[in-house]
């Protein structure tokens, strides 16, 4: 197997099985954040909880955002401090608690053991919800699996990230998108079926509990996945690493395992180099080349939220309801569009390690920006007309908001921002980044009542401004990725690469091999970067 062929390497069957494995928690976070999206759309919860939808003022209509339904969305007035302490408020505070406890159980114990962990807190929050008698409880439910699911989402693409050859890292990661998408689907679909379910605590209780499913499938399947590579050799078990970098690369091409040989090289002399570096935010917001990757991120995050489609999805229920769509057709026009956009990740995974991270995401964001304005505009001319075609126009512009939203941005930003940060600062940063995520779905998913009751569709000019601020600057500070493994990333930010495998001359990379083919185990390459450790610090002095 040639130098160039390692390079080009795209991981095996075994590679691509425990990648999707993992991606179950993807499909969890998905299945948990749109599962009362579809509640809302189920008469049984509201009959249970004594819930109006008229009556504005109601204490339960506070909590779970409700509006009066015979008026349109985007010019109703409220009487209600309407969405002030909402379900999906709860979900998305509780994951921004959960996010940011994910990086130290992920460092300390391992990407697994991370895994499980949060799994099992999904499950025990779905069943709550899925058990309550009161809305308190419910929200409680709600708030554990937040933070079960704010876990879940930050942990699934760092291991995918770390487990995943640089060649195919895009589409592999990618899949944490696409999964996750895909749990919003099925969600939609699920909300839709249980519609006709008969018993109305049936409908949305049985809703509630299939949150469990995906976690409980991951915590049953995770004794087969292996420990991240780049973990254990931060904690010095560099055997079980080269074992398991040799079963997520062998291929019957490359029978002397040079992709891994060369991987396990350049990670242990890059984690060696980094164990001095800063592993904590305080410490990483000090250093420049970090706090720069810890804004690029976290901003990343925030924008892809303030494209406005975060508002559209968690609310599309209500608003067909109130341009005069009722029973079933507003569930299953809310699986549709989810089903679209999950296609659409998948695709954003497919291409991405041929297009790039950065020229994908600026054409993402472009196209958001025109197709929220057009459809801003269809909502100020023609909501509340028995206008069909406007209308129709308004709906095709919704579709193609979430059409570049997904194909795009959605997928691609947890791949940037995972892949940037270093094996020992990678959990704390992404944990920080997704924090953008969760401080705009909040504020977007709180506000959103209040604003149309106020302001109208005027409320998607503050997206179309945000939009057209954060494109050129993201375009203009961050730099591409593809191609390069994690290690070698850090050059992009002004950081020292000890094994510059890219930049390698075909003949420097060949002797390479052929030394490392010679070893015999860890302790050779070892050896070997304790001489270039050395003759790196001969050279400063």
């Amino acid at each position: 197997m040639t130098a160039d062929n390692v390079r080009n390497h795209g991981g095996n069957a075994y590679n691509f099985i425990i990648i999707f494995t993992v991606a179950l928690g993807s499909f969890a976070f998905g299945f948990n954040a749109a599962s009362f999206g579809s509640v809302m759309g189920l008469p049984g919860f509201f009959s249970y909880y004594d819930i109006s939808l008229i009556d504005g003022g109601s204490a339960s209509n506070r909590i779970l955002g409700g509006k009066p339904e015979s008026l349109d969305v985007f010019c109703y007035e409220s009487h209600s401090l309407v969405g002030d302490i909402a379900a999906n408020g709860t979900y998305y505070g509780g994951g921004l608690i959960g996010c940011l406890f994910a990086a130290w159980l992920a460092d300390k114990y391992g990407r697994i053991r991370n895994l499980q962990i949060t799994c099992a807190i999904c499950v025990v929050g779905a069943i709550i919800q899925s058990a309550s008698v009161h809305m308190a409880m419910f929200l409680v439910g709600r708030t554990i699996g937040g933070a079960g699911s704010g876990m879940i989402v930050v942990s699934v693409p760092i291991y995918q990230s770390e487990v995943s050859p640089a060649a195919q890292r895009g589409r592999m990661v990618g899949q944490h998108g696409f999964l996750l998408v895909a749990g919003y689907a099925v969600a939609g679909w699920s909300g839709f079926g249980c519609y006709f379910q008969a018993n109305p605590q049936i409908q949305w209780r049985l809703l509630l509990a299939l949150q469990v499913v995906a976690p409980l499938a991951l915590i049953v399947a995770s004794p087969w996945v292996p420990e991240s590579p780049r973990w254990l050799v931060h904690k010095a078990k560099d055997d079980r690493a080269m074992d398991i970098l040799k079963k997520l690369h062998h291929t019957s091409e490359d029978v002397n395992d040079l992709m891994a040989r060369e991987e396990y090289y350049q990670i242990h002399a890059q984690i060696e180099y980094e164990r001095t570096k800063p592993n904590n935010l305080w410490a990483m917001f000090k250093v420049p080349s970090y706090r720069r990757r810890l804004v690029i991120s976290w901003c990343l995050q925030f924008l892809a939220q303030s494209t406005g489609c975060v508002v559209v999805a968690n609310y599309q229920v209500l608003l067909y309801n109130n341009l005069g769509l009722h029973n079933s057709i507003p569930l299953l026009l809310a699986a549709v569009y989810l089903s679209w956009a999950a296609g659409c990740n998948l695709f954003a995974a497919m291409v991405v390690d041929r297009w790039g991270r950065i020229l994908m995401i600026t054409v993402g964001v472009f196209g958001c920006l025109v197709t929220l304005s057009c459809t801003t505009a269809m909502i100020a001319c023609f909501a509340g007309t028995d206008n069909k075609v406007g209308n129709g126009f308004g709906v095709f512009f919704i579709f193609a908001l979430v059409g570049f939203y997904g194909s795009c941005i959605d997928a691609n930003s947890f791949i940037y921002c995972t892949e940037i940060f270093p094996t020992h600062a990678r959990a704390q940063g992404l944990s920080f980044a997704f924090t953008g995520y969760l401080v705009a779905a909040i504020i977007y998913n709180e506000v959103a009542p209040t604003a149309f009751a106020n302001v109208g569709y005027k409320f998607f000019f503050l997206f179309i401004a945000l939009m057209i601020v954060g494109l050129p600057l993201f375009w203009y500070y961050s730099p591409e990725t593809k191609g390069l493994t994690l290690e070698e990333i850090a050059t992009l930010f002004g950081d020292e690469v000890l094994i510059d495998l890219s930049n390698m001359t075909a003949e420097e990379r060949d002797r390479l091999d052929q030394e490392l083919m010679k070893s015999e185990g860890p302790d050779f390459i070892k050896e070997k970067t304790l001489v270039i450790s050395e003759e790196r610090e001969y050279k400063g002095a």
